[in-house]
């Protein structure tokens, strides 16, 4: 596939998001456009590429941008993870492919499908809920509300010590004008963290080594803040006829499954499809690849019954 380095601007025209479009090698557009945001901390060389390809395979085009504040996009504070800016990136980058010149050929602005995984996977159900140029999406793993997601994956115990320290930074942050920072994730026994689980550092730092060297395994405190603000359920009934892919892990207590299912009922439209991926885990979606294979082919076969193919 081949892949060309873009850019263009969010809300803020001094910010400008950066991205990677692929698209296929041999034949001719305009290709179908899978518009692809990462999850928490992510940059676009974190894993996406890898499910790129498999869409890229079927005759599409992939989109994958690095939010404002992150990675190769301009935005300060740096690692601030707003999800509402999230959104608003992922509509920017919608705008892109819609009516920039430098896309003109390459990609069908009639025919765009959004794409997310973890906090993304919910990004993903929300523009496509909010959007109407939206004509597919898919959602892999996603967080469907953020406080509970917290509370349930820190305990009681490292729940009051993560509120503690939230309250304390917001405190300084008004007094100071600046703002903490708190590690990704990391051992819940010996520090505070925004996600408490011990397998997900190593394997985002063995990709950072690899492929995505501007991942950075932090973010502001207010970020983590701002997860508890997050609830992609109210968004769920808005989507009526778009067709719509979420992909769960089974036994995933990351982004808790136990929320996941239910609220796939929630969504509205009956174009959908519930896939659980047995024998796998939140994490093994990044770090096994064969487990990568089932979960991205589940999305390329989506797409192309409802981008690809004509209907």
């Amino acid at each position: 596939m081949q892949r060309r380095e873009v850019e263009f601007p969010s809300e803020n025209p001094a910010d400008k998001i950066r991205a990677d479009l692929y698209f296929p090698d041999e034949g001719a557009g305009p290709w179908p456009v899978v518009v692809m945001g990462g999850g928490w901390c992510y940059v676009k060389e974190l894993i996406m590429p890898e499910y790129a390809e498999y869409f890229v395979r079927e005759g599409m085009a992939a989109l994958i941008f690095d939010y404002r504040c992150s990675g190769a996009s301009d935005g300060e504070p740096r690692q601030h993870l707003n999800p509402w800016m999230q959104i608003a990136d992922y509509r920017s980058a919608i705008d892109a492919v819609s009516y920039l010149d430098m896309f003109k050929g390459i990609v069908d602005p009639a025919r765009i499908g959004v794409w997310g995984i973890s906090y993304s996977g919910g990004h993903s159900l929300i523009v496509g809920a909010i959007d109407p140029r939206v004509r597919c999406i898919v959602s892999q793993i996603p967080i469907i509300d953020g406080w509970y997601n917290s509370m349930r994956a820190h305990g009681s115990v490292g729940f009051r010590e993560l509120t503690a320290l939230i309250n304390e930074e917001r405190r300084s942050r008004y007094l100071s004008g600046q703002h903490g920072t708190i590690p990704h994730s990391g051992d819940p026994k010996t520090e505070v963290v925004t996600w408490p689980h011990p397998e997900t550092k190593p394997i985002f730092m063995e990709i950072k080594r690899k492929t995505a060297p501007r991942h950075e395994h932090y973010s502001t405190i207010q970020s983590t803040e701002l997860v508890w603000t997050y609830n992609v359920r109210p968004f769920l009934p808005r989507i009526l006829d778009t067709p719509t892919l979420m992909i769960v892990a089974e036994g995933d207590d990351l982004t808790m499954w136990e929320q996941e299912v239910p609220a796939f009922g929630d969504i509205a439209t009956t174009k959908k499809k519930l896939f659980v991926q047995r024998s796998s885990t939140h994490m093994s979606m990044y770090s096994n690849l064969s487990h990568l294979a089932v979960a991205a082919k589940e999305a390329a076969d989506w797409y192309r019954e409802w981008l690809v193919e004509p209907h």
